[in-house]
This record gives C-alpha cells, structure tokens and sequence, in this order.
C-alpha cells in the first residue's frame, strides 16, 4: 500500500454523512482537523438536524444521491476530494418494503464511487459494510473469516459491495479497505416508523404513552456499541488497516432483545404493557463478533453498554420532553 493521505489538513466527502453514524463521523473528522468536509445525503434517514453544527463549522451539504452518477461527478468536478467516507444506504427493515431497491442502493452507489477512484477523482476509500452480511452465527465469536449468508436484500447488496471493492483493490490497484461495524445505537438514531432501530422507537412509544413491542420470543441477540467508539476505531483502523482487507468493529458483548427491552423498560421505570408480537422474517438470530483484529490494530477503546445505553436514553427523553 502506497502511503495514505492524513485526515488532517485532506479533503473528505462523508456519503450517508447526515445520518446516525455518518453525522457523528463528520463531526469526527471536523475535530479533527480535516481541510473541507463534504456531506452527500439524500436525506432519506438522514436530517439536516444532524449536520446543523457542522454546516455552521464549514462543511458543505450535497443533497443528492449516489445512486446517481451525473450527481456524484458534479460533486467531484466541484472540489479537489482527497478521501472518501462511504456510508450511504437504507435501513435494513426498508429492504421488506422495497427489496430490489435495497439492494441496489448499496451496489449503485458503491460502484460509481469505485469508478471514479478508478479514474483518480480522489485517494482513498473507507467502506462501510455491516454485520449483516454474515447472517447468524455459524460460530461464536464472529471473526472476519466467518461465512457469509445475508439473510435479507439489503444485506445481500451490502455483501455483494463489499465484493466490489475487494474486486477493484485487486484489479486497479485502488487504496480501497471495508469497515464492518456491528450494531451500533446512541444519539441521533432514527426513532421515526417501520426503519427505526430498536432502541430510539422504544424510548420513543415509552415517551408518547405508547406500549413497546417485542417480536418473537426476543431471544435474537446482537452486538452493540456505542456510536462515538465505532466513528474513533474508524479514524484510527484509517491510518493502519491495508488496502483489501476488512475489519469487524464490535464489542465484548451481546445481548437479547429481550434483555434489551427490560433495560430500557426499567430506566425509564415504564409499568406499562409490554406488547408481543410475531417474530420478523429472515431475522438473524445470533451475533456476537471477535474484534480480536481490531484491537490488533489499533488502541481500541469501548464505552461500556450501561453507560451507553444510559447516555442515549438520556439523550431521547431531553428531545423527546423538549
């Protein structure tokens, strides 16, 4: 791998960048000392809302989207951009809506970032992959060797980009590497309708006199960390992981949803119902990811899931309340 580039003093584009995980990396990278953060978001999780102090630092706001390539080679003509930060999809619960577009929205978009590095528009490449990808465990810790059986159309697209960028790493020598984020949860995360993630839609029925729900028997388990661990191992594995390779970024946890649901229920002292419903299809039912690479890699550092979850409910009862 030739020398990278330093976020400091680069020109950075952020896809996906006024959503959860992508508002939270531009603050990262704005921190941190990034020359221009360009922000291309089609808003379709994504709030102005999210990006609104970083705006008002200096970065910029596309509201596009990448699926488009006419788009995206405007942006590029428009500003010199050093690194990409690829985070632009939809949710996965969208992919039972929508199926073929779920899974086109991660390839499209994916490949016409990767056709224009192919013709030197900008240095490097961080994609953002997910869990998903490897379906249930098939063992326990999930390493970055563990089969992959996405059980959904958006898991799918997300497998089959990752792929794209392998392929281009290995064709065209592009400086291309995969992030593999397990569930994340924490501020900002969408609490709005059928995508909203299990955490925020909770705090938010609680909040507005609404019974939560529990699908299935709720022993489906999952991996969680906190956002702002996730965005910090993300800067750092920039500096160090090589081009073409992958790398899972999750916790020592893991933790049922039913687990889950009586956490939140006992934090917000909730003595309501707790609704059942039926479980949902082609819901994976276990992860729980090795992250004995990462911490290889870099200073890892973990926000405990107590302190996480604490700060995050927090977060929704102030905005929930006002």
């Amino acid at each position: 791998m030739s020398i990278r580039l330093k976020i400091k003093d680069s020109v950075v584009l952020v896809t996906g960048g006024a959503g959860f995980i992508g508002s939270h990396l531009v603050d990262r990278l704005i921190f941190d000392g990034a020359k221009k953060v360009i922000i291309v978001d089609n808003l379709f999780l994504g709030s102005e809302d999210n990006i609104e102090d970083a705006v008002a630092k200096g970065a910029v706001f596309y509201n596009e989207d990448i699926e488009y390539k006419d788009s995206l080679e405007y942006i590029f003509d428009a500003h010199d951009v050093d690194i990409v930060f690829n985070l632009a999809t939809k949710a996965l619960n969208y992919s039972f809506i929508n199926p073929g577009n779920a899974f086109t929205t991660n390839v499209t978009g994916t490949i016409n970032l990767l056709e224009l590095q192919r013709k030197g528009k900008f240095k490097s490449l961080c994609h953002f992959s997910t869990s998903e990808v490897y379906g249930s465990a098939v063992y326990e810790p999930m390493d970055e060797l563990h089969p992959k059986a996405p059980t959904t159309t958006y898991a799918a697209g997300k497998a089959a980009a990752d792929l794209a960028v392998e392929s281009y790493v290995n064709m065209f020598d592009v400086d291309a590497f995969i992030v593999r984020p397990f569930n994340n949860y924490g501020p900002r995360q969408n609490y709005k309708g059928l995508l909203a993630g299990i955490i925020p839609i909770t705090a938010w029925r609680i909040h507005n006199g609404i019974a939560p729900e529990l699908h299935g028997e709720g022993n489906q388990s999952r991996d969680f960390i906190y956002v702002s661990d996730t965005v910090d191992a993300v800067v750092k594995l920039f500096d160090v992981l090589p081009a073409g390779e992958s790398v899972n970024i999750s916790t020592d946890n893991s933790c049922s949803m039913k687990e889950l649901l009586t956490k939140i229920i006992s934090y917000y002292d909730y003595k309501g119902e707790l609704v059942r419903k039926e479980a949902r299809g082609a819901d994976v039912l276990s992860h729980n990811a090795s992250n004995a690479k990462v911490k290889q890699l870099i200073s890892y550092n973990l926000t405990s899931f107590e302190k996480g979850l604490a700060d995050t409910l927090d977060w929704y009862k102030a905005k929930f309340i006002g």
